[in-house]
């Protein structure tokens, strides 16, 4: 028997439609006696996954609202289990109500993730999958949210299900020629796997390089604008983001520490941070602000050092390019291009871009070099990996087979083999959830919000 569990699957604030989930073997029954059809009969009654519109009354028999119910029986529902979801209007106060209803009749608050975790220990999900859920419902970009619903589809799964069965069966027709040597089993030979797991190793070497595209597409390329006091700073970030975030005056030296912001360029998703003017000063607040906006920059996959291009560059700007050059991705951009220009632009190495910020000129240049800097890798939707718990089981699978044919190539005996290929079996066991621990799926399923 399994608790019912109940919550609001929608969120807290005012909507047009809010939805109140249960799942357990009271589900179907706590919808029975709180939503009357309007056509007449019970939600017992009704069919799997069908709609039916009628009144949502409280413990005390009192109309709460006019709206829908759904009920979907075992083991044929999201969590694998009985479950029914009221479809009312989004009124806090009567989602509220009726969840204290489903209370009163037996159900219980669900836990963070809780009805997704249901879903992973039926069988519904892989662990993958059950991640990717979380992955969706946080995705800032439409790539992210493609790679999110491949992978809710069983894009990692199928793959690496792949690799995992071959182990499987590399591993069985070993221990069956060795345990049943009077039968008639095909003699094992490692050789004839050589070229398998080969492919196997390479497979999962793709997906495990995948991983740094994988971090950036959901938490953001960190991206710095940096460069000397009143080079056009915070001119840029407010053009680039649209509206007026930072203060921006004519005296340098207006920002004093660092503004945060995220901002989408098509599949891109960058975490702008604007710096401080960095130059030598005694102020200790500026002086605070610059080693900040160096720290930002060191941190940074992605600086934009702007440097004002209606005055010649002087030595701070020459600093700021400099260190600029030494980042990963870096891009020079020549702000002030509606005012009079009276030099030439400072020599780099760096993409050069010029822009105004008061009129917008340049600005879907630099977009567009942003881009060039930051290319979608020719990997599928779904195949690229989101988080380090799955890059760290892969590494280690991919470490196994790789000394697998290792030891194959050094002539060891087939045991040695087996045993690492045993330890990938285990990895991939703890990617799909196969193998994995109690406490890593705790962990896992804390991240999900309620109703999820």
């Amino acid at each position: 028997m399994s608790e019912t569990i109940a919550a609001i699957a929608t969120g807290a604030q005012v909507a047009a439609i809010g939805v109140v989930r249960l799942s357990g073997d009271g589900a179907v029954n706590i919808a029975d006696a709180l939503f009357r059809p309007a056509s007449g009969g019970r939600m017992c009654e009704q069919e799997n996954r069908k709609l039916v519109y009628g009144g949502l009354y409280d413990a005390g028999g009192e109309l709460l609202d006019r709206c829908l119910c759904t009920v979907s029986r075992a083991p044929h529902s999201y969590t694998g289990e009985d479950t029914a979801e009221l479809q009312c209007h989004g009124s806090p106060t009567v989602l509220r109500a009726a969840l204290e209803a489903c209370f009163a009749l037996g159900a219980r608050q669900a836990l963070p993730g809780e009805f997704t975790r249901r879903a992973f220990l039926n069988g519904r999900l892989e662990l993958t999958e059950a991640e990717a859920v979380a992955d969706l419902i946080d995705a800032e970009s439409v790539e992210a949210a493609k790679n999110a619903a491949a992978q809710l589809s069983g894009a990692i799964a199928a793959g690496t299900a792949e690799i995992y069965e071959l182990l499987q069966d590399i591993s069985a027709h070993y221990h069956a020629v060795l345990d049943y040597p009077d039968e008639d089993i095909e003699d094992f030979r490692l050789e004839s796997y050589r070229a398998a797991l080969a492919a196997a190793e390479e497979r999962l070497s793709r997906l495990l390089g995948s991983f740094e595209r994988g971090k950036l597409m959901t938490a953001g390329i960190p991206a710095a604008i940096v460069g000397r006091p009143n080079a056009g700073k915070s001119s840029l970030l407010n053009a680039l983001l649209g509206y007026e975030r930072a203060i921006v005056t004519d005296i340098p030296g207006t920002t004093r520490d660092t503004i945060e912001e995220k901002l989408r360029l098509g599949s891109l998703l960058l975490r702008l941070t604007d710096t401080a003017g960095i130059r030598e000063t005694v102020d200790d607040v500026e002086r605070l602000g610059v080693e900040r906006s160096r720290l930002a920059m060191e941190r940074a996959q992605l600086v934009l050092a702007v440097v004002d291009g209606s005055t010649a560059p002087n030595a701070e700007d020459l600093a700021v390019l400099r260190a600029a050059e030494r980042c990963p991705k870096a891009v020079l951009v020549l702000s002030k291009s509606d005012l009079e220009k009276s030099c030439e632009a400072p020599e780099t190495t760096l993409p050069t871009v010029t822009v105004s910020a008061r009129t917008g000129q340049g600005l879907d240049a630099l977009e567009r070099v942003i881009r060039e800097l930051f290319p979608l890798p020719a990997v599928p939707a779904g195949e690229i990996l989101t988080n380090a718990r799955q890059a760290e089981a892969v590494a280690r699978a991919r470490e196994s087979l790789r000394a697998a044919r290792g030891a194959m190539a050094q002539g060891c005996t087939p045991d040695i083999v087996l045993t690492e290929c045993e330890a990938a079996m285990s990895a991939l066991g703890e990617l799909s959830g196969r193998s994995v621990r109690e406490d890593v799926t705790a962990r896992i399923f804390e991240r999900f919000c309620v109703g999820k």
